[in-house]
C-alpha cells in the first residue's frame, strides 16, 4: 500500500491543489510556475465541485481566481484530464472562461482578466513538442512578439520530466519530481527544508484521509487505473500495428525491387514470405 495519495486521481488533484486548507501548496506552486513573471500574493479557489461531464469524467478542473503583486487580477484554470483532442479541449476552456467574464448592458469595455491554463499531463501528446513543458500564447506570426496577454495555455507534459532528486534545481522541479513520484515514495525529499512541501507530506497522506474520504479515494484510484491501463493497451495496440504495417510496407517495397530486376516470381514469394496475389497486384499497380 502507498504511503502517499496519487495527485493524478480525483480525490488526490483536489486534495492538494483545491480544497481550502490547500491554498498555501496552490499558492506556491503557481509562483514557482510563474516565477520571473507574475508573483501572486492571494488566490480564490471556485468552481470546485462541477459534476462530470460523463461517466469516464474524472478529475474535473477548477479555476482560481488570483491576485498579483501589481494589483493586476487573472484566472488559472487547473487541468488533470486526459482524452483526444487535448488541445483543442484546453483552448474550448479557457475561451469558456474569458465569455464568463462577460458583462450585460452597452458600458462593458471588454476588460478581462488575463486567463491561464495550466494542464497537468501525466502522459505525453503527439500533437505537442517533445518536451516537458509547453507555453503557448498569442503572438504575432510575423515578429513572434506578443500580441496579447490575455491568454496563456501551460502544458506539462510529466513523462518527459526526466530529472531524479539530487539534480533539481529549482523549487518548481522540485514541484513536479515529488508530484511526478509522490504515490511511490516512503517519504517525500525536501520536507526539512521547506515548510510547503511538510505540509504537502502531511496532507498527502493516505492515513490523514477520513474514513469518508478514503472511500473516494479507492474509488477515483480505480478509475484513474482502469483509465492509464486502457490507454496505455490502446497505445501499445497502436504501436504493433504501426510495426506490422511499415514491416509489410518494407516487404512490398523490397518486391518491386526484384520485380524491377527480372527476379522470379517463386523466387520472390519465398524470400519475401509474399503471395503471389499481393505480387501480381504489385505489377498492376
Amino acid at each position: 500500500m502507498a504511503k502517499f495519495i496519487n495527485p493524478f486521481t480525483d480525490v488526490g488533484f483536489k486534495r492538494i491543489f483545491g480544497q481550502e486548507f490547500s491554498k498555501p501548496l496552490l499558492l506556491d506552486f503557481l509562483n514557482n510556475l510563474l516565477v520571473g513573471e507574475r508573483h501572486i500574493t492571494s488566490l480564490q479557489i471556485v468552481n470546485n465541485d462541477q459534476p462530470a461531464e460523463y461517466d469516464g469524467d474524472r478529475s474535473p478542473e477548477f479555476d482560481v481566481y488570483c491576485e498579483t503583486d501589481s494589483g493586476e487580477k487573472i484566472i488559472v484554470e487547473m487541468q488533470n484530464r486526459e482524452q483526444p483532442n487535448f488541445k483543442e479541449r484546453t483552448l474550448y476552456y479557457a475561451a469558456e472562461s474569458i465569455v464568463r467574464q462577460g458583462e450585460k448592458g452597452a458600458l462593458w469595455d471588454y476588460g478581462i482578466k488575463a486567463v491561464y491554463v495550466v494542464a497537468f499531463m501525466n502522459f505525453s501528446f503527439g500533437e505537442l513538442p517533445n518536451e516537458f513543458r509547453i507555453d503557448a500564447g498569442l503572438t504575432d506570426l510575423k515578429s513572434g512578439k506578443m500580441f496579447c496577454d490575455k491568454l496563456r495555455l501551460i502544458y506539462l507534459q510529466l513523462p518527459l520530466f526526466r530529472k531524479e532528486a539530487d539534480d533539481c534545481d529549482s523549487d518548481f522541479e522540485r514541484w513536479i519530481y515529488v508530484l511526478k513520484n509522490m504515490d511511490t515514495l516512503n517519504r517525500l525529499p525536501w520536507i526539512a527544508q521547506n515548510a510547503v512541501f511538510q505540509r504537502l507530506a502531511e496532507i498527502g497522506e493516505v492515513s490523514a484521509l477520513s474514513k469518508e474520504d478514503r472511500i473516494k479515494y479507492d474509488r477515483s484510484l480505480k478509475a484513474f487505473r482502469d483509465a492509464y491501463n486502457t490507454y496505455a493497451w490502446a497505445e501499445k495496440k497502436a504501436l504493433e500495428k504501426g510495426m506490422a504495417e511499415g514491416r509489410a510496407e518494407e516487404r512490398l517495397a523490397n518486391a518491386r525491387g526484384l520485380m524491377a530486376n527480372n527476379i522470379p516470381l517463386d523466387v520472390i514469394v519465398k524470400s519475401l514470405g509474399l503471395s503471389p496475389e499481393e505480387i501480381e497486384q504489385l505489377s498492376v499497380k
